[in-house]
């Protein structure tokens, strides 16, 4: 197959989406198809009348690693100049294509933006939810609501704007210590845990730098742990075990500095109570092919689910291929599967 990976893009996560997305596209060469890896938001030239086809190519590209500090978009606003969030030959590449693997994290490309503006060009075989389900998974007071009614306990909240959220508001509703989340952001971008009130204004401070509307929730004490689900069925839990401090975004994308154990060390029936979570959240948010949950099992053994992941982090080392390398699937087998679900898509509307 021709594949156009997307990454990059104008979001706090785009180092983290380039990282993914270039090892992504190794994969799927690995796989024998032809691949372009293209940031959805710089875009590229098309030099005449070169066919476009001629870019996608089995040969290795450029590769990317994630640092420790979110990355200067408004740099990078500078740089290339203009307020278009898809580059030049984007959507045309994309035309040619008979799959768009997204590998974007944050903004557009999981609030639902991109799956919208894609559907309305005609280009529905990309890989991972609509843009339904991907905006309702995305913001998280949204998100929250609805697992809720789907009867899915997570974490009280309030949901409000920077400026509006005091402390006794805050203390009042969820109580402290308390975690603040910009509402739209993921990779733990501007999460911060407010222990006590004296450092609650600085957290609230932090979380706004991102976003204007935010969610505070009620912390869980307890283990965290995430799972996946690929094509209608779970994947093994992973337990995740910051060395220092909480799972934030300096934890995540830097080696070593958490412990990951997976399958992780629970019970068999608490295993299956937190896949039946999964399924029963995954159908409530309308996702599609795949997404990957994280949870908190206070020390009652209750279990509050924190949030939807609708296109997880895919270097091999993330969450869900580690999920996957646990029943026997590689990570390149990982790919090439979630490439072909979206294939399905492109043929199911051709034999319509």
């Amino acid at each position: 197959m021709n594949i156009v990976v997307l990454a990059g893009g104008l979001s706090p996560e785009r180092n983290v989406s380039l990282s993914s997305g270039s090892l992504i596209s190794e994969a799927l060469r690995r796989k024998g198809h032809n691949v372009l890896l293209l940031d959805v938001y710089l875009g590229i030239e098309l030099e005449g009348d070169k066919d476009p086809l001629s870019l996608f190519t089995t040969e290795k590209g450029e590769e990317f690693t994630v640092s420790s500090t979110v990355p200067d978009l408004d740099a990078l606003k500078a740089k290339r100049g203009g307020e278009e969030l898809i580059g030049k030959n984007v959507i045309k590449l994309c035309e040619v294509a008979d799959v768009v693997f997204l590998a974007l994290h944050g903004g557009m490309g999981e609030n639902g933006q991109l799956q919208a503006t894609l559907d309305n060009f005609g280009i529905s075989y990309y890989t991972g939810s609509g843009y339904t389900g991907s905006l309702l998974a995305m913001d998280k007071d949204i998100s929250k609501s609805l697992l809720s009614c789907a009867g899915v306990d997570t974490p009280e909240w309030i949901y409000m704007s920077a400026d509006e959220l005091s402390p006794k508001l805050i203390e009042d509703k969820v109580g402290i210590p308390c975690v603040i989340k910009p509402c739209s952001c993921g990779s733990s971008v501007g999460i911060t845990i407010a222990e006590d009130r004296a450092s609650l204004a600085k957290s609230l401070a932090e979380a706004a730098k991102y976003e204007k509307f935010l969610v505070v929730e009620k912390k869980i004490e307890g283990r965290e742990f995430t799972m996946a689900i690929l094509d209608g069925k779970t994947l093994p839990p992973v337990e995740i075990i910051p060395k220092c401090g909480f799972y934030d975004y300096k934890n995540k994308y830097q080696q070593g500095a958490t412990v990951e154990l997976c399958p992780a060390p629970i019970s068999a029936e608490d295993e299956k109570r937190m896949s039946d979570i999964t399924k029963k959240g995954f159908a409530a948010l309308r996702l599609c092919d795949y997404a990957r949950f994280d949870y908190i099992m206070d020390k009652d053994g209750k279990i509050f689910c924190l949030e939807a992941n609708t296109l997880p982090g895919m270097t091999p080392t993330s969450l869900m291929p580690q999920e996957a390398a646990a029943i026997g699937i590689s990570y390149d087998e990982l790919c090439d599967k979630i490439a072909s679900l979206a294939y399905a898509k492109k043929t199911k509307i051709k034999d319509n």
